[in-house]
């Protein structure tokens, strides 16, 4: 069994085949065994075979295809997107060795990871950004901060397989599942859309830009690693609280309306 299973690389709008080639020599070289593309420039298979390798050639097989960051990372309990950039959106970054651990903690739970990299000239722009609950940046020598996409690649799925052999070797005991299932992303976008309505309807977030002040929840929920029944419970809350709202509304109309009766009497 692959020591990275349950992991899929997201590589989002690349632009050279030849790079998904590296890519894959480099999930074939550290153990993870699924590719995912979002909407590539170009996805030539024979221009990728060669730098892949032939160890990597079962991950050109197997490549998925998605048209959407949002569709591709679904299925994943934890979604973590790859920046150089910092400031505005890219707040509360994660080291790679950080990092790696809470992914090997997320796969040891039974849950799947999405590591979501853009394109090669301008990385993850900010709505691919709202998918990932975690941000990890690979520090570098300032005056050479660009790497190569199977660089990265490389380097933070070395830290991943690192993080969990050290956790298999500390014998830990690992959850069993019965606690519940882990949420998935697709879960979570259910819970932040309910959160939203319900932070919109109490005036809690203003609506010209309502996606940014709820960054700060996506980041503390994505930390969570909400199970089945806690999501649930959060689901129920947003529930009762618009109708709550609701009934309060309908109590101020009916009011109004016999004032309203009232004064014509």
């Amino acid at each position: 069994m692959a020591i990275l299973q349950g992991l899929d690389v997201v590589l989002v709008n690349t632009r050279f085949p030849e790079n998904i080639g590296m890519a894959a020599r480099a999930c074939a070289n550290m153990g993870c065994d699924h590719i995912t593309l979002v909407t590539p420039e170009r996805w030539i298979r024979q221009k990728a075979e060669p730098l892949a390798t032939p160890k990597g050639q079962p991950l050109l097989d197997s490549i998925s295809v998605c048209p959407s960051v949002e569709d591709a990372v679904a299925q994943a309990a934890l979604v973590v997107g790859t920046t150089a950039r910092r400031g505005g959106w890219r707040q509360a970054m994660l080291t790679p060795e950080d990092c790696a651990r809470e992914v090997a903690a997320c796969l040891a739970a039974g849950g799947r990871v999405s590591l979501v990299f853009g394109p090669e000239d301008r990385g993850l722009d900010n709505a691919a950004i709202t998918h990932c609950h975690r941000l990890v940046t690979i520090p570098t020598a300032q005056e050479a901060s660009s790497l190569n996409l199977a660089q990265a690649v490389l380097l933070l799925l070395y830290e991943c397989a690192s993080a969990v052999r050290r956790q298999e070797h500390a014998a830990r005991p690992r959850e069993d599942g019965s606690q519940g299932q882990l949420a998935s992303a697709e879960d979570q976008e259910r819970l932040m859309a309910s959160l939203r309505d319900m932070l919109l309807r109490i005036d809690y977030l203003h609506g010209d830009n309502p996606e940014y002040f709820l960054m700060p929840w996506r980041r503390l929920l994505g930390r969570a690693r909400l199970r089945r029944h806690e999501y649930d419970a959060l689901m129920g809350m947003c529930r009762q609280v618009r109708r709550a709202l609701e009934r309060a509304a309908d109590a101020g109309s009916s009011a109004a309306r016999h004032d309203a009766d009232e004064k014509k009497s």
